[in-house]
């Protein structure tokens, strides 16, 4: 039973409700700008390539330096989170991108826009990591998928308000005051972590026999590894996010174009029109969770099997949609991918911290981000640039349903695995971090 004033995952570390929803909030809002200020970029390709001349493979690259600064830096300071301090590496973190969004207001040429660009991705590298391991602090495990659906709501808004906002403000201001007046929200919130609670690093130990009898010893590297490559449901999740993740970030990154190259729409209209789309993930997301925590109690695979299935069917529409439709019948099929798409993750997310050691939750988050960003977010804007380049935008989007595919197959292979994992699990106390 969940006491009614606590929502926390253990008696040590223990929270009123409305405590816990409030850093929830922050992490919402935290995460929302994240997408703000990486994807306001979208908004203003016309407007760089008829200012600086630009290719779509250049407009692509804008996109693609921030995961792929982010799957650099991903694994050093997700450690940072886990053994360190997670409330302060995401404060710091949530300052540094804010201010190297507002840099690129300032740049003049391909090259500084890309260095500025670069920074926002060091600042937002394992983010993600840290609040999903917040998540799991400061909220049981069976409302872990509805929690972290939610939080993944902030994808599709602030998608939508980078887009949109972008465009409107390009057009009436101009291209440089979209990165200045976005990366002020998101600077403002990061402070405010430095002030919550956050829980006691939990010391990595395992089980093993010793002269003395059965012992928990510290880990090492190679045991860390053996804990990953052993928990073979965690590393099917990294695979179908790699599938998901490059759908999704080809769309949200070049829909706005197409409509703009294909309707004749304005950057501003061709913005709203795509927000639309991913906007509808604030209500898939959360149904998203919320259906698998409670199918999950009858089928405890259910965090897997679930993605398996809305992974296929997001594929399904935008195979129908490009491949047979223009227009309003196109459009309403990739509406019904934006409602389906994000349910995956979900699930994924909460099997990222199900399966593996409560000391590793942020890493084991990271290792998702370091697939999806390498393979997914980094790839796919570049992917989709280059085949434009040479055919068209409409050509480069009917690959697509074959990475949402990838991922559903991920999924469906990892939910044999995923009760046998969750099974192996040490349990350990949380306990609140010290006052200074």
């Amino acid at each position: 039973m969940i006491d009614e004033k606590k929502v926390s995952s253990s008696k040590d570390f223990e929270v009123t409700r409305g405590y816990a929803y409030y850093v929830f909030l922050l992490l919402f809002l935290l995460y929302l700008f994240n997408y703000v200020d990486r994807m306001v970029i979208a908004s203003l390709f016309p407007y760089l390539k008829a200012d600086w001349g630009l290719t779509d493979t250049q407009c692509g690259w804008f996109a693609s330096i921030v995961t792929l600064m982010m799957t650099v830096f991903v694994f050093p300071v997700s450690l940072l989170i886990d053994r360190w301090s997670r409330k302060k590496a995401i404060a710091i973190m949530g300052i540094l991108w804010g201010f190297a969004s507002a840099a690129c207001a300032v740049t003049s040429n391909f090259i500084q826009l890309i260095f500025a660009r670069s920074f926002v991705g060091i600042g937002e590298a394992a983010f993600t990591s840290g609040g999903h391991a917040m998540i799991a602090a400061y909220f049981p495990e069976e409302k872990r998928a509805t929690m972290n659906g939610f939080f993944t709501a902030a994808i599709p808004m602030g998608t939508a308000i980078g887009v949109i906002l972008g465009g409107v403000i390009a057009e009436t201001l101009g291209w440089r005051y979209a990165f200045g007046i976005m990366a002020i929200p998101g600077i403002i919130v990061a402070v405010l972590f430095f002030w919550v609670k956050d829980y006691k690093t939990v010391a990595i130990m395992k089980k093993a026999q010793t002269d003395t009898g059965l012992l928990h010893v510290k880990m090492k590297p190679l045991d860390i590894a053996k804990e990953f490559l052993h928990t073979p449901s965690v590393l099917f999740t990294y695979l179908g996010y790699v599938g998901n993740t490059f759908v999704t970030t080809a769309l949200m990154t070049w829909l706005p174009s197409y409509y703009h190259r294909v309707d004749n729409l304005p950057m501003d209209k061709a913005g709203m029109k795509t927000a639309v789309v991913f906007l509808l993930a604030i209500v898939g997301a959360p149904i998203g969770g919320l259906v698998i925590d409670k199918l999950r109690k009858r089928w405890l695979n259910a965090r897997m099997s679930i993605p398996a299935l809305t992974s296929l069917l997001a594929g399904l529409f935008v195979f129908i949609g490009f491949f047979f439709f223009v227009g309003t019948p196109q459009y309403i099929f990739l509406l019904l991918f934006g409602f389906f798409a994000p349910m995956f993750a979900a699930g994924g997310s909460a099997v990222t911290q199900d399966v593996v050691h409560p000391g590793l939750r942020a890493f084991s988050y990271s290792l998702a981000q370091f697939f999806m960003m390498a393979l997914g977010y980094t790839l796919s804007p570049i992917f989709v640039g280059a085949i434009s380049d040479r055919y068209d935008l409409l050509t480069a989007f009917q690959f697509l349903p074959l990475f949402a595919l990838l991922g559903a197959i991920a999924f469906f292979i990892g939910s044999f695995y995923y009760v046998r994992d969750l099974h192996k699990v040490e349990r350990v106390v949380l306990k609140e971090e010290a006052k200074k």
